[in-house]
């Protein structure tokens, strides 16, 4: 201790320096790039089973709209709680058995099939129409001008339909092709059509004839369960990428029966 005057000034041991804490250790790369691909894979299903889900047009049965190998990008909140499908809009559903051709039925190949199960390629194995009547309703083809009634109410469908003005009627492909009548549509089903009318196996093409007696009644309409949900977007290619909106022709129709 040195002494100053009247100060008194104690002498301290230098401050000893922190201990080094030991250095983090890192992954190896191969287990961050596993970790990684599982949270994708994790997020891609979570998106895909709740949210949305990429598919793909396999056949022009939605022309002009969608071309085939369209891919396209589904939503599913639409249909959340108590949400329907709508008159109008566009929707995806699975197969309801007998309606989709072998060839169209999935994507080629073990890993493409792989990925489609979780979200990560574009889905096969559904079908993609456009939604002309929910429970309750009647549609009748066709009146004068070649137009589908619904309830009564003509639909003005030039706007989304293949070749308007060059197709006789907006009916086809189902019985009489321009005169039929299907429904009362069911509680819990919908009537769908393609907007390519005469290359589109759809409702009105599930109709029984009076002569077919291997015909299941009934086989034209599709169950709301097997609707994966509405598509929102074409998302490629580029050039026809764009989204979809319901047509206002369907805002006039009436309620059904």
């Amino acid at each position: 201790m040195t002494t100053s005057g009247d100060e008194t000034t104690a002498e301290r041991p230098p401050a000893s320096k922190p201990a080094k804490k030991p250095a983090k250790k890192h992954r190896p790369l191969w287990q961050e790039t596993l970790l990684l691909v599982v949270i994708a894979i994790v997020v891609a299903v979570l998106l895909k089973t709740f949210f949305v889900q990429a598919f793909y047009i396999p056949s022009p049965s939605m022309v002009p709209g969608l071309v085939k190998n369209d891919r396209i990008m589904v939503e599913k909140p639409s249909y959340w709680f108590d949400g329907t499908p709508q008159r109008g809009d566009v929707v995806v559903f699975e197969d309801p058995g007998d309606w989709l051709p072998a060839e169209e039925a999935g994507p080629p190949g073990p890993v493409t099939t792989g990925l489609s199960k979780i979200g990560l390629y574009p889905a096969g194995g559904h079908l993609v129409k456009r939604v002309i009547g929910v429970a309750g309703d009647t549609i009748v083809c066709c009146d004068s001008e070649g137009r589908i009634s619904v309830n009564g109410q003509p639909l003005d469908e030039d706007d989304y339909v293949n070749q308007p003005t060059t197709s006789p009627c907006r009916g086809p492909e189902g019985p009489g092709d321009c005169d039929w009548t299907a429904g009362p549509v069911p509680d819990g089903n919908i009537f769908v059509m393609g907007d390519n009318r005469y290359h589109s196996a759809d409702s009105s093409y599930h109709l029984c004839s009076p002569d077919d007696t291997a015909c299941v009644p009934g086989d034209e309409f599709v169950d709301e369960d097997l609707v994966v949900g509405r598509v929102a977007a074409v998302m490629w290619p580029r050039g026809h990428a764009g989204w979809l909106h319901r047509p206002a022709t369907f805002a006039d129709v009436p309620d059904g029966g």
